[in-house]
Order: structure tokens, then sequence, then C-alpha cells
């Protein structure tokens, strides 16, 4: 059976904008521009591994312009592949990519993405990879840097790297798959999802041991196939029925055993545990529910902090937010991801000795929304630096002053404690 891969435009079943800026590293999750992911592949020359290499673009984070009747998108990506020490480029890639869509909601969606893949044939070893995104019309620039390492495949037998399935289907005895790109994962009752592939010089009967730790490494799933194996390539299509994931990052491993038990190859892989309907910025539940001190009262915080169990602890925050949704029609609630992307704004801007939503600014900011105006005054000669955010459909000003020279911005503006309801 043949595996293709869509390589479409695609809207998708689930896509938590866990939308990694990536001006991160590859290993963390943060808010992003982008997502990629690399996979090594048994290459068919001899001495190389196959570097696959994909990269999803939300649609909401590029910009379409009107043309006829349709939107158009552009952007231009590129992916540079240089020695572990960045001193010698190996290879790079550029590529123009071009999106139609015929309605504008389309446009805005943070669940329709663009995939792209490109594939470099190396020899074993680390590389520091650079890829990048440049939307021709904004002319907005967005970049990543990974080290990667490429594993050598050539002794047999062996696994490949773990393939996250977004969506598969059979068509005319080819199995379809659009793969999992952000690594974001909502644990159903399937499971999750997996592809890979076994490489062996015969035939032969393996096990397979799959298992999902914590980010403690320690584990919380295990569980072993028998599998008899081709010689060449085997492709395997998996789903690890694990349950029950709290939020937060985990590792997902694969060992390929001989008959004996004994480990021959094994392959590691992180993920991020979602939970559907929930902000992807949301990794820490305790800390989600200290972060309610904006919008929830007192007693609706307390409600929810003296659950006398997880499960109940999860459902009472649930229901909070459901009873925010301003449509309880559709799964997707605006103000729940706005409060979120605030608070994540707050963190990536504000942060000081205390994280950014714990801050003057952070509060106002989260509270507020965006001001329409900041007028800074960082290097005034007969004051302490300050900045003057404005509000003008609210006629109101807040003034914030760095009083020891640090970056801590303080409020100095009285509060009206009415006037600090959060608004959406």
């Amino acid at each position: 059976m043949k595996i293709i891969l869509f390589m479409v435009l695609f809207a998708s079943v689930f896509c938590l904008t866990f939308a990694q800026e990536e001006t991160s590293k590859y290993k963390g999750f943060q808010r992003v521009r982008y997502y990629q992911d690399f996979l090594n592949f048994r290459s068919t020359k001899a001495g190389l591994t196959r570097l696959d290499v994909f990269i999803e673009v939300p649609y909401n984070e590029i910009q379409f312009v009107k043309k006829a009747d349709l939107f158009e998108s552009n952007y231009t990506a590129t992916i540079s592949v240089f020695t572990e020490d960045k001193e010698k480029l190996i290879e790079e890639k550029t590529w123009d990519e071009k999106i139609d869509v015929n309605d504008f909601p389309h446009t805005t969606s943070p669940t329709n993405f663009n995939i792209s893949i490109k594939s470099f044939e190396l020899p074993p070893a680390k590389y520091f990879i650079r890829t990048a995104i440049e939307d021709n019309d904004s002319r907005k620039n967005f970049v990543s840097t990974n080290m990667f390492t490429i594993r050598d495949l050539n002794s047999l037998p062996n696994i490949s790297d773990l393939m996250f399935i977004a969506k598969q289907t059979l068509v005319a005895g080819s199995n379809k798959i659009l793969p999992n790109v952000t690594r974001e994962i909502s644990v159903q009752k399937d499971g999750i999802p997996l592809f890979f592939e076994l490489y062996s010089n015969s035939v032969c009967k393996v096990n397979l041991e799959f298992y999902v730790t914590d980010k403690d490494k320690k584990i919380i799933y295990a569980d072993t196939l028998a599998r008899n194996i081709d010689s060449g390539k085997t492709q395997i299509f998996h789903n690890v029925m694990v349950n029950g994931l709290g939020l937060g990052t985990y590792l997902i491993g694969v060992s390929l055993k001989d008959t004996n038990n004994r480990i021959i190859a094994s392959t590691l892989k992180s993920f991020q545990s979602r939970w559907i309907g929930v902000p992807s910025v949301i990794n820490d539940l305790d800390k989600a529910i200290a972060q309610l001190v904006y919008i929830a009262s007192s007693s609706e915080k307390n409600y929810i902090e003296s659950a006398p169990t997880k499960e109940e602890k999860i459902k009472r925050y649930l229901e909070f937010w459901k009873k925010k949704n301003p449509n309880p029609a559709v799964e997707d609630n605006r103000v729940f991801d706005e409060y979120y992307r605030r608070i994540n704004y707050a963190n990536e801007n504000y942060s000081h000795y205390t994280e950014g939503w714990r801050t003057d600014r952070g509060m106002i900011y989260i509270t507020l929304g965006p001001p329409n105006n900041i007028d800074r005054h960082p290097f005034d000669y007969d004051s302490k630096p300050y900045e003057i955010w404005e509000y003008y459909d609210l006629n109101q000003q807040y003034v914030f002053m760095d009083e020891n020279g640090f970056g801590d911005y303080r409020l100095i503006t009285p509060i009206n404690g009415d006037m600090l309801r959060y608004r959406y």
C-alpha cells in the first residue's frame, strides 16, 4: 500500500493555534507564526539519511489581497541547512507559495493552513537549520533557528522518526495522510495516530514497544505490538491508545525489539497535549485558573480552585468559560481565546521580575485590551522612563513609570474600579 501525503491547503478538523512564533527553538512550544516539523527517513542513497521538513502556515498569520473574485496570498519560504558550528551552508531551498480562497472568512480562520514539504539527503550528523517565511504583501518576516540531528539509519533493522497524523483516508488502495505538523494532540477515544517506517534486510518478526512519558520522563502508558516486517521498507500506522492526559508537554516513544526483547533501535518525539476548545497557550491548568483574576469574581475563582478532584476542577473551569461564550451554539469561544491571547502577550512583552500577566501593564492590557496609542518616553532628560497608554473609546489614559530604571513600569494613575472591568 502506498502512502501519499496531502500537500495542499486544508481546513483542519483540529488546530488549536499554538500557531510557535517560530523565532523559538525547535523543542519549544510558544506562540507561533508558522509551524514546522523535521523527520528522519531512510534514504535510497548509501550513507545518507532523508530529512523531510514540513512547514505549516496558518491563514490568519499571512495577508490576503482581494483580486477579482478571489482572495490571494503569496509568501516565500526558505530552508537553510548549515554545519553544526553555523559556519558553512550545506544546502538551501527557497520556493514561493500562492493561496487562493473564495471567501474572506476563510482568510482569517485559525483552522485553515497551507503545508509545504522539502526533502534533503544528508550524512548523519548534527546540523543548524534555519527556516524563514516572508509574506510578500505585508513584507513581514518570521524566522526559526534549530539544532537537529540527522540519524544514521544505515544499520538494519531500524526505525524512522514518528509522524503524527491529522487526517487519514484510503483512496483507491493508497493511504493518504495529512501530517500533524503542529504536534498538538487532542487525545480522543481512538488514541494518538502515528505513522513511521521500519527498515530491514530480511523478512523477520519484531516487537514494537510504545510508551508515553510526561515532562519528568515518568512513564504513564506502555504497550507492545508484535509485527512481521518485510525486507526493505515496512510502513506502520498505529494508534497509541493513551487517554486522560493533562495539558502540557509529553514524549511518545517507539522501541524496535528483537524476539528476545532486546532493543535494536528507538525513536522519541515530543508533543503538546491539548483539550478541544481550550486556547493553545494554556499548558498548566492551575496557573490558568490563577490567571482568571481579571475576569472572574473571587467566589467564582474560589469555587473552581476548591474542586475536590482534578476532574471536577476541569469541569468547573470549562463551565465557567462556557458561560462566557457569546455564541454557545458553536465550540469556538472567542472570549476564551482572546483572554489567554492577552495573557500570553503580557508574558511575552511585560515580564520583569515577575510574569507579565502579574505586572501593572499586564493587568491593564489583559483587562482593557491593546491601547489605541502608547506614548513612550524612555530617555527624557528630566524624567524617569514612563509610558502613557490611551484608550480613546473609554476616554481614559494610564501612566506607567519605571521608578528604578530596570524596566519595572508601575501604574501611577489612580484606578477606577469599575473601569477595570474586563472588556472584550
